[in-house]
């Protein structure tokens, strides 16, 4: 995927945000800041992006989310279950209209049978009250997995809800 896919998606993205006059917010695990990276790469996000949360890990997940530790414990990091608290907690903290939440596994170390390197969930919260979670297994190297899975978040986004 192309520098020139993801500027052009992050800017479709925020002119839907900015002519709806929503705010959108994400939580980031194996993205580490893409999602939120590709929103502000945009001049004029500030109409639309008052902040994000990099939960790399299970605790920062638990605190400043609001994820269950017994979700966590029972389902794993990289789970339907988590992203969809994720996104929830992501949406009452930001105050947002819309939330994107992301947790998988890039590699190239970390993957198992049942979740393989390249499992990426995501989560995704409106204040509708309409939550929605996908699983996508990409395929390529660390990069390639964040790469692509910061290009499904927007475009779900995108399709979904804006």
């Amino acid at each position: 995927m192309s520098e020139n896919m993801l500027r052009e998606l992050s800017i479709s993205v925020g002119q839907k945000l900015k002519t709806n006059r929503q705010w959108i917010t994400c939580a980031e695990s194996c993205t580490g800041g893409g999602i939120a990276k590709a929103i502000t790469d945009v001049a004029g996000s500030s109409a639309y992006f008052d902040r994000g949360f990099v939960t790399y890990s299970n605790t920062a997940k638990h605190q400043l989310l609001g994820v269950a530790e017994a979700t966590l414990a029972a389902h794993g990091a990289v789970s339907e279950n988590v992203v969809r608290e994720m996104a929830v907690g992501a949406l009452k903290a930001a105050n947002a209209d819309l939330a994107i939440s992301v947790s998988g596994i890039a590699g190239p170390d970390g993957g198992s049978e049942e979740k393989p390197v390249g499992t990426v969930w995501f989560g995704f919260a409106a204040r509708s009250g309409r939550v929605l979670a996908h699983k996508m297994c990409f395929a390529g190297d660390r990069d390639a997995v964040r790469s692509q899975a910061t290009i499904f978040a927007l475009q779900t986004a995108l399709d979904e809800f804006l």
